[in-house]
């Protein structure tokens, strides 16, 4: 008997808002500094979406997003945060763990010189 095996295709589990986000932090997470891996999980959540609604949303063509979002592209930042809005996705900076600590008494002592005025 032969085992038929099917390709993973991420997008067909991404069905909610939740899902898109959380798939796209855990990637976030993963990628470190790997900028297509990003790109790529982007791509895979215009795909869950539609990816000509997303074109349409865009101003840009489906073909040139299939290929800036495959992760052999290499997209813009600005195409990066057109995608990003149009998909209703917000992206956010923090700081690296280890400098939290350094963040938390900068802004501790920022915030007392703002309270002293």
């Amino acid at each position: 008997m032969t085992l038929k095996l099917r390709k993973w295709d991420s997008a067909e589990y991404l069905k909610t808002e939740e899902d898109m986000v959380l798939y796209l932090e855990a990637c976030m997470e993963e990628a470190g500094d790997d900028a297509a891996f990003i790109a790529k999980a982007l791509g895979t959540i215009a795909r869950a979406r539609g990816m000509s609604q997303l074109a349409k949303d865009t101003g840009l063509g489906r073909e040139s997003l299939y290929k800036a979002l495959s992760g052999e592209g290499n997209p813009s930042f600005a195409t990066i945060l057109k995608v990003t809005h149009a998909l209703g996705l917000k992206l956010h900076v923090h700081g690296q763990r280890k400098d939290m600590h350094k963040i938390a008494k900068i802004a501790q002592q920022i915030t007392s010189a703002d309270r002293s005025l």
